[in-house]
């Protein structure tokens, strides 16, 4: 989640005629808002299927962890951004994403260059935790980027929505959380995914304007050495053109360690 700056873009409702979702255009960037000027996905259009927002690529850090994972499960689509860059970019990966909203599913098609389901992708208009309960062990990568325009609904994320984010996941899964630092419930939410995942987690502050990007796993991963993170780091940004080796940095900066590695 993202906001917008002081130079004021062109601003258009959505032609399904729903007002509480709108598109800008500034710059080159098209940006999908839902009840706010907070923008919730954006798109360079003549790069449609890179990664605008540094959140958004700060996300991607589980590669550092998690290179070879198959099967995804996103809840939230936005403007399909993240699940886009992983259709086109990550062939090896299957992508499964839920939104309650269907005006944001035809937003995202009609406007952000979202790809219609295929074998690799697939969109389900659904609650979020509903699916979570009724798909035990299903993925192996669960992104939360769940966000309206006030924010992350308080009422979803609590204790048991996140013990079901664990039963979720394959025995070695992790989650990938998009999270406001300056949500009043930022604190409560990250208690409790440390509650949910016995303590395995990592932040990763993404810059201004304050999403923090927290990272859980099931089990703790084998190699968090330095040495091996930043070859990792420096070989994803040449593939992606994601500054990996910056995100590194600031998992060091932000997380216990030692000179050697990371400690979970």
């Amino acid at each position: 989640m993202f906001r917008l700056g002081t130079n004021r873009p062109n601003r258009k409702q959505n032609a399904s005629g729903s007002s509480g979702i709108e598109i800008s255009e500034l710059d080159g960037v098209r940006a999908l808002h839902i009840d706010s000027v907070t923008v919730q996905s954006a798109m360079r259009m003549n790069a449609p299927y890179d990664l605008e927002l540094t959140y958004s690529r700060g996300m991607m850090s589980f590669l550092l962890f998690k290179p070879k994972l198959r099967e995804v499960l996103v809840l939230g689509l936005g403007g399909g951004s993240i699940p886009k860059f992983i259709h086109h970019y990550l062939t090896e990966m299957r992508t499964t994403v839920v939104e309650i909203n269907p005006q944001v599913i035809s937003m995202a098609r009609s406007h952000f260059m979202l790809p219609p389901d295929d074998e690799r992708l697939q969109v389900i208009e659904d609650d979020g935790a509903r699916h979570l309960e009724a798909h035990p062990s299903s993925a192996e990568l669960l992104i939360l980027d769940i966000f309206d325009g006030q924010g992350i609904p308080p009422e979803l994320y609590s204790q048991t929505f996140f013990d079901r984010c664990v039963e979720a996941l394959k025995v070695d899964g992790m989650l990938a959380v998009n999270l406001w630092g300056s949500d009043k419930n930022f604190d409560i939410y990250l208690s409790r995914i440390e509650q949910s995942f016995g303590q395995r987690v990592l932040v990763l502050p993404t810059g201004r304007p304050g999403n923090i990007v927290v990272f859980a796993f099931r089990r703790v991963p084998a190699d968090l050495r330095w040495t091996t993170l930043r070859e990792q780091a420096k070989a994803l940004a040449e593939l992606y053109k994601i500054e990996f080796l910056e995100f590194v940095e600031r998992l060091r900066d932000n997380n216990n360690n030692t000179s050697n590695r990371l400690i979970i």
